[in-house]
């Protein structure tokens, strides 16, 4: 596999390929009942604990629209910059799976919710505008379990009936690590609304991943193959190197590649084959006679635009206007929601391109270190403020706030406590660092000559020296400014 600064392609024997990727995204509503039902929705429960007759498809029982899983799925379309369509149709999706009780499921084909939208990636290369098919509401399955005996496969209806939105992109994406960018901005855009957590480990999102490939130059789509519930942006980039490589295999052996739906081994790296790919008229969709068509009014789509909040992409060119940051700072701020609000948190009163800085570096460092996320950051965002207020303010320098850093990690200590403490405040009396550099300078007469004489690398060990004697406690500015004047 070959990567250029604008291409991903896969080296064949004879030709290079390009691998066309779609996907399939998998988002649970954010919602404290399910879809048709009042039941909990709470990860974790007590198998079976989570189930109402409705759930477990009790002869009789109908379905109840849930209000507040449509106004999230209206508001992850608006957030998509995506069209709401004002009438939907919930439909049944028949197939038999043993978690599936009611033998169908209640899902959305010809008339979803929300129709086309966008999201766009910010690549080295540059944008990628990634284009948005659908995305329809529907609800989860049980959850089939293996491992208990070895005999027996055991069912778990606390997920049948969960809401999920199913978010089906156009075939845009080209490489891994688009598809990297993509699953991140996407989640990232559904955190800020509050309408799913992007939780993959918790199975709150997840993908079908649909690869297909095609010589350099040609326009026209390959067979492709979808790879089933990969819940990791790691196994799905791995994933699709692995099927495009196998797929570019068999088309230059001149063997056919077979419309199918497969499975990702992530032990074993590889995908193997599921079923064969189903067509729409396999599923025998049709409308739910127990619920009629979703008929939403304008004002409620026009209620909701106006209650969102600022996306990452808005706050991001706030933050370059306001803050004079760079597009690739205000990426990295403005990639989790808990992030942004930390930093704005941090730059009341601040300077606020050292606390870009110190938070990407330092603060990132330790937080991936102890393998923490920013809600559970060490240091709070009030202290790290006035940390940087201490340094602009010539309290202390950037050598020494690095050390009072790793000190407030300590039950999250007041910087201000640990520098009167332990009498780290800066030097900045010219008389006080004039004895200092009196006294380095006396004791380097023959680097002094030599200085003069022409070496004038010599002067950063004099601000070494310097920096050595004051015990890293002198002003650096000052430092330079009377070096240059005793050095004449």
């Amino acid at each position: 596999m070959t990567e250029k600064k604008f291409d991903y392609f896969i080296k064949g024997e004879k030709e290079n390929w390009e691998v066309i990727i779609g996907l399939e995204v998998h988002a649970q509503v954010l919602s404290k009942s399910k879809l048709f039902s009042s039941s909990a929705t709470k990860f974790g429960a007590e198998p079976n604990s989570q189930v109402s007759l409705v759930d477990s498809a009790f002869p009789g029982m109908l379905p109840v629209i849930n209000q507040f899983c449509i106004e999230q799925s209206v508001k992850t379309g608006l957030g998509l910059k995506a069209k709401i369509n004002l009438k939907s149709v919930f439909d049944r999706k028949n197939y038999f799976y043993a978690d599936l009780p009611q033998g169908y499921q209640i899902s959305q084909y010809k008339n979803p919710i929300v129709g086309e939208g966008e999201v766009i990636l910010d690549m080295p290369y540059g944008t990628r505008k990634i284009g948005i098919e659908r995305l329809h509401l529907e609800q989860d399955a049980g959850k089939s379990i293996h491992d208990m005996d070895p005999d027996n496969t055991f069912v778990d209806l606390n997920r049948s009936g969960v809401a999920l939105m199913e978010i089906v992109s156009k075939p845009d994406l080209r490489s891994p690590d688009e598809v990297n960018a993509y699953i991140r901005k996407l989640r990232s855009i559904m955190r800020y609304l509050g309408t799913c957590d992007g939780n993959m480990q918790e199975g709150s999102l997840r993908a079908d991943v649909n690869v297909s490939v095609r010589k350099i130059g040609e326009k026209k789509f390959g067979t492709r193959c979808e790879i089933k519930n990969v819940n990791s942006i790691k196994f799905m980039q791995m994933a699709i190197e692995y099927e495009a490589k196998r797929q570019v295999e068999l088309l230059e052996g001149n063997k056919q590649i077979d419309q199918e739906t497969r499975l990702y081994d992530t032990k074993k790296n590889t995908t193997r084959s599921m079923r064969s790919k189903e067509d729409a008229h396999d599923y025998r969709y049709f409308p739910d006679p127990d619920l009629l068509p979703l008929n939403l009014k304008q004002s409620l789509i026009d209620k909701l635009k106006k209650e969102l909040p600022e996306l990452p992409d808005e706050k991001k060119e706030r933050f370059i206007k306001e803050h004079n940051l760079s597009s690739y700072e205000a990426n990295i701020l403005v990639s989790e929601k808990e992030i942004s609000n930390y930093y704005e948190e941090v730059i009341k009163g601040c300077d606020k391109k050292l606390a870009s800085n110190w938070i990407a570096g330092e603060l990132f460092a330790v937080l991936n270190k102890k393998n923490l996320s920013i809600s559970q950051s060490p240091v709070s965002a009030k202290n790290l403020s006035t940390l940087i207020k201490m340094i602009t303010s010539g309290k202390i320098s950037g050598k020494i706030a690095k050390n009072v850093f790793e000190k407030m990690q300590d039950n999250d200590k007041d910087p201000q406590q640990i520098v009167e403490k332990e009498g780290l405040t800066q030097q900045s009396d010219p008389k006080e660092l004039e004895k200092i550099i009196y006294q380095v300078l006396s004791k380097n007469k023959d680097k002094v000559a030599q200085y003069k004489s022409g070496k004038e690398k010599l002067f950063g060990y004099f601000v070494g020296e310097v920096m050595k004697v004051s015990k890293g406690k002198a002003n650096p500015q000052l430092v330079n400014e009377i070096l240059k004047v005793k050095l004449k």
